[in-house]
């Protein structure tokens, strides 16, 4: 032939097809595509494959061990068996006989621990990876993104169930009454849940506990070639995955390798654009709505509930905690759009006794299938008997419960006698009793003070407040002021802690010199606290009955836990 457009000779090869690049807004184009973003050769358009060449024919070992085409992370050998795949059969063992982990000399691997000093500075090594991506206070509301990954890893979040959680305050608290429940029920729950308080494997829990720091650095390791596909097929001025979107790939990835049988998933800032919303909620749990995260809902409650609403999907049940008019107008005009069911706190299930008891409370709850009573709820507070409420009613919906139709009574009373909320009124010391709450906006501060006044007796009551600079610290501190004898304003640890002097101008003008201190670090604060709390002006005063509060911001409660010795959990 003469020579053509690539000027070549009728002998020489014809110039190849330049190779197709994945296309975010395609999902179907990522098929065939390897890790690194090539076609692979197998896979050729027109349907034949390369068998020509043994080098290229020859099985890819990352492949095979990813469970071939079977693979990707629901695929058998990288993360385990998929719900969609079916489970891997049982390996036979001899009685009496362990089997063990080999090296691949046939050699006993040696066996570390998987919290231990090594896989901590892997995970330190992986945060800040992770930590080079956007934070979660930088947004770019799209579902594109998270979707592309989960379409990479054989959609995992497809192999189960799951409960889908949003709300301004309670979510936590919630999400981890419904796994105590599910749990109790006989079912592997897999929880996802953020921020966190103290170490980032808090977020991704199995059977009620976080993943281990080895465990998070294997998943993260994983998933990361896939995440890299994903920041590729965006282009260079394109926005790359956040560092929440990745996580939330992670623990979809993991609760289809463990398996689980349900997942709660606490969604991390809105609703509808939030990246755990590509999940389809067999129930939608939403807690109280207020006003937070004004720099991206503004001051407008329906408008905040607008976006939370999103996590209400066709056909499922959504399940309401109490609500203003407003914010619950919009939720049921979501509802009647998806044609979902809807179960109302205050109309279809709610707390109809409350008791204060040492340790917590005891509750009698009406739920969607009748009354529960005799309910003793290790946490403390009104707050906390709604959020328990509604916990139960969103697991009576999950199993189809109705009237005449109750889960077994004294599985719930188990359940909620073995929850544990950190940072949620935790008492972490005795002599001063010293608790701290991840309170972090005025809605959670006044509900913080209503229980601290409700529930406990202080003779003085020394408040140690840290806020992060975008958070309403007039409306936590104006909450928190009837309740407290001194507050001692100081700063936590991040970057995006509110400085102390411009904290402690607003506690000024709020509690007037007299009651108001100012430390530079969280320990000296709490130190100041400790000992404002043991003072007593009248010598025939006994000492006993000071306590000290730590509040105003998750990161200051997680770091507060640290100090006081506990572990994450």
């Amino acid at each position: 032939m003469p020579r053509g457009e690539f000027g070549g000779s009728e002998d020489e090869t014809t110039a190849p097809e330049p190779v197709k690049r994945p296309d975010l807004a395609d999902l179907d184009s990522f098929a065939g595509v390897d890790e690194l973003g090539e076609r692979s050769y197998d896979n050729f358009d027109d349907g034949s494959s390369d068998d020509t060449d043994p080098e290229l024919d020859a099985p890819d070992a990352a492949f095979s061990a990813g469970g071939g085409s079977r693979g990707g992370i629901g695929g058998i050998g990288q993360l385990g068996d998929n719900l969609a795949t079916g489970p891997v059969p049982d390996l036979s063992v001899i009685p009496d006989e362990q089997l063990h982990e080999l090296d691949d000399q046939g050699e006993q691997a040696e066996q570390t621990d998987p919290n231990g000093g090594q896989a901590r500075r892997e995970l330190m090594a992986v945060e800040a990876e992770l930590n080079l991506r956007w934070p979660e206070t930088k947004l770019e509301p799209s579902l594109t993104r998270i979707a592309a990954l989960v379409t990479l890893l054989g959609e995992p979040h497809r192999g189960y169930p799951v409960l889908h959680v949003a709300g301004t305050n309670g979510k936590g608290s919630t999400t981890r009454m419904i796994d105590a429940l599910l749990t109790r029920m006989g079912l592997r729950v897999g929880r996802y849940t953020s921020p966190h308080l103290q170490l980032v494997t808090e977020r991704i829990a199995l059977d009620g506990a976080p993943i281990s720091a080895a465990a998070y650095v294997d998943l993260y390791r994983d998933v990361a070639p896939y995440v890299n596909m994903v920041d590729a097929a965006g282009g260079p001025d394109a926005v790359p995955m956040s560092k929440f979107e990745v996580l939330t790939g992670m623990a979809f990835a993991a609760f289809a390798d463990a398996p689980v049988e349900a997942a709660v998933i606490e969604a991390g800032m809105g609703g509808a654009w939030d990246a755990t919303n590509v999940a389809d909620g067999q129930v939608a749990v939403i807690t109280s709505i207020g006003v937070d995260h004004v720099e991206f809902f503004g001051n407008d409650p329906a408008k905040a509930a607008a976006e939370k609403a999103g996590i209400i999907k066709q056909g499922s049940v959504a399940v309401i905690a109490e609500q203003s008019p407003e914010v619950l107008a919009v939720l049921m005009d979501r509802a009647v759009e998806m044609d979902a069911s809807v179960a109302r706190a205050g109309s279809e299930f709610g707390v109809l006794e409350r008791e204060v008891a040492v340790g917590g409370q005891l509750l009698k709850l009406q739920g969607l299938g009748g009354v529960y009573d005799d309910i003793f709820l290790p946490l403390h507070g009104a707050h906390q008997a709604a959020n328990a409420a509604l916990a139960l009613a969103a697991v009576e919906a999950f199993f189809g419960a109705g009237k005449d139709k109750q889960l077994v009574v004294e599985a719930v009373r188990e359940a909620f006698a073995e929850v544990e909320t950190p940072g949620r009124l935790e008492r972490v010391r005795a002599a001063p009793t010293v608790l701290l709450d991840a309170a972090h906006n005025p809605l959670g501060a006044r509900a913080l003070a209503a229980a601290v006044s409700d529930e406990f007796a202080f003779r003085r009551l020394v408040a140690v407040v840290g806020v992060m600079a975008e958070k309403d610290a007039r409306g936590i501190l104006d909450a928190l002021e009837p309740v407290v004898s001194e507050v001692v304003v100081t700063r936590n640890n991040s970057d995006r802690a509110m400085p102390t002097d411009e904290l402690n101008e607003i506690a000024l003008s709020l509690f007037g010199e007299d009651r108001v201190f100012a430390e530079p670090s969280l320990d000296a604060a709490i130190e100041t606290a400790i000992a404002l709390a043991e003072q007593s002006e009248d010598p025939d005063e006994p000492l006993a009955g000071g306590g000290v509060l730590i509040t105003g911001s998750v990161v200051t409660a997680g770091e507060a836990r640290t100090l006081f010795g506990k572990e994450p959990a």
